[in-house]
């Protein structure tokens, strides 16, 4: 059931790409013509290698499924390599015949894991495949759409010229894209294309924003700044070593539902106060924060800035960064089905943010970043600026509908589930406790789930989410927390598999534990003195 399931989600991913661009009137015929190319191309590509001919050694194989990968997932690719082919003479290999032997029989196409094929799991007993798991982990990442892969496809082939050629052709079309999708991303949140620098993601432009500013206005005695307990750890981190320079952090604490008090936050701006920040949304609990206020305050005090993390917030609901006050702002593309490797900077010219660069070299960026911008990362974040744009509606209603149907399911089946953080904040991210259960041991449990406890970039801790235990969280209660990401290709049928698995590993679970026996004979486990068993 589960294969079947893994392989429809995958089918029903590319599918939904598709779909919700034709049935938007806005999107025209031949943007909609475009979409279901990338679909149709991508489909044919769904993990469907080759099984390995008998004498054929494991490299052979892997080259085989290489091959057939490239062909059905690269148009623009194909088309290059065709045209090189073009002018030399065709020279059959063993390949060629394989292929053309294996393509009239399509059941031959299913690879089957063995011991000669590396990177597949065997089970011995029944020697068949497992699926691959059902993703809920879109905070971590999200999957690339095939439209943004289409458009960069190009520019990892024919035209792979530095964007920082002014000489040649081959620089300036690249140089072109870059510029496109540059404007693309700013379209995204209400920016001035100037104002966007792309660095390598969130956690580099947090680092950059946050130690570039305190840096830079230092100098002149400004060495005081604010921010959260719950705030991504590179920002937390970056905060860490600027107070080791000598400068003063303070970190608000946040209300049980993860929001910021606004009166403590005012009251805590001194005059050597230099900056501001805050996440727009948690990648933990999805709480909202108030960025306009936010913004309305720094702006009441001269020289203060504010700089907000929206890695989680970019793309999936409304930004502006003139309406809302921000002076910088830290985004990523992976975060929007977009590549991973790449992200930007919003830093605010006018009035003008002066920030102390961290990389140096060949000034590109404004001097603030330095390095060859690679223009496939960027032709894809662009693109899936553009996308996120266009289906930013569709897809909240859809992950809030899906959000909406798992925590009804899950909460109409098992008592004692907490919900972490604020009701009204990000659907798509849904962090559940389940009481007298451990989190690791949830996880354990659910193989063919792929889900998280926290933050991706903590996952290696085995302590609680600081987050939730900021929020006031019991330690065990902030053990036992599971976090669902949703996103734009979550089905209705894999939410609805990952309820039922989850009832069944709760309930499973909460049959061997002391504790839940404890509690349904009626015992307050809060008044027992552990100390004294």
């Amino acid at each position: 059931m589960h294969s079947s399931i893994a392989f429809a989600s995958t089918s029903n991913m590319l599918h939904r790409s598709c779909c919700q661009a034709t049935k938007r009137t806005l999107s025209g015929a031949h943007h909609a013509s475009r979409i279901v190319a990338a679909s149709h191309r991508t489909i044919t590509s769904t993990p469907r290698l080759a099984t390995p001919v008998p004498n054929r050694s494991a490299s052979d194989a892997a080259l085989f499924s290489l091959n057939r990968s490239v062909r059905s997932t690269a148009p623009a690719a194909t088309r290059t390599l065709a045209t090189i082919a073009d002018t030399q003479e065709h020279r059959p290999s063993p390949l060629d015949t394989d292929i053309e032997a294996m393509r009239d029989s399509p059941d031959d196409l299913i690879l089957k894991p063995g011991e000669e094929i590396p990177g597949f799991e065997v089970n011995n007993a029944t020697s068949e495949m497992l699926g691959r798991p059902i993703y809920l982990d879109m905070q971590a990442t999200t999957p690339i759409d095939p439209r943004v892969l289409d458009a960069m496809m190009p520019f990892m082939t024919n035209q792979f010229g530095n964007p920082h050629s002014r000489t040649h052709a081959y620089g300036w079309e690249t140089e072109k894209a870059v510029e496109d999708a540059r404007v693309q991303v700013a379209s995204l949140i209400g920016a001035n294309p100037k104002d966007i620098i792309f660095t390598s993601g969130a956690t580099e432009t947090n680092n950059m924003s946050i130690k570039g500013v305190a840096r830079f206005y230092g100098r002149s005695g400004k060495k005081h700044i604010i921010t959260t307990q719950t705030e991504h750890k590179c920002v937390l981190d970056s905060c860490r070593v600027l107070q080791d320079e000598g400068f003063d952090v303070t970190y608000l604490p946040v209300k049980q539902n993860g929001l910021v008090d606004l009166e403590l936050l005012e009251k805590s701006i001194r005059p050597d106060t230099c900056l501001i920040s805050i996440m727009t949304i948690n990648n933990e609990i999805g709480t909202i924060q108030p960025i306009k206020e936010i913004g309305a305050i720094a702006k009441k005090h001269k020289g203060v800035f504010f700089h907000t993390d929206a890695a989680q917030a970019f793309g999936k609901i409304p930004l502006n960064v003139d309406e809302m006050g921000v002076d910088l702002m830290s985004i990523s593309a992976h975060k929007i089905y977009g590549p991973k490797g790449i992200g930007a900077a919003y830093v605010r010219r006018r009035p003008r943010v002066r920030l102390e660069p961290i990389m140096t070299g060949g000034g590109q960026e404004r001097g603030l970043r330095s390095g060859t911008v690679p223009a496939p990362l960027a032709v894809g974040f662009g693109e899936a600026c553009r996308i996120a744009k266009e289906d930013m509606k569709f897809d909240h209603e859809h992950v809030k509908r899906l959000s909406d149907r798992l925590y009804n399911k899950l909460t109409s089946a098992c008592t004692d589930i907490v919900r972490n953080g604020d009701v009204a904040g990000y659907p798509g991210c849904l962090n559940l406790s389940f009481a007298y259960i451990e989190g690791e041991s949830l996880l354990m449990a659910l193989k063919d789930i792929a889900l998280s406890s926290g933050s991706a970039c903590t996952s290696a801790s085995l302590e609680p989410s600081y987050v939730l235990r900021a929020l006031g969280s019991a330690e065990d209660m902030a053990h036992s927390s599971i976090r669902f990401g949703l996103g734009r290709f979550t089905t209705e049928a894999e939410v609805d598999f990952v309820a039922e698995k989850m009832v069944q590993i709760v309930r499973r679970l909460r049959d061997l534990s002391p504790l839940y026996e404890m509690v349904q004979e009626g015992i307050d486990i809060s008044k027992i003195d552990w100390s004294q068993h």
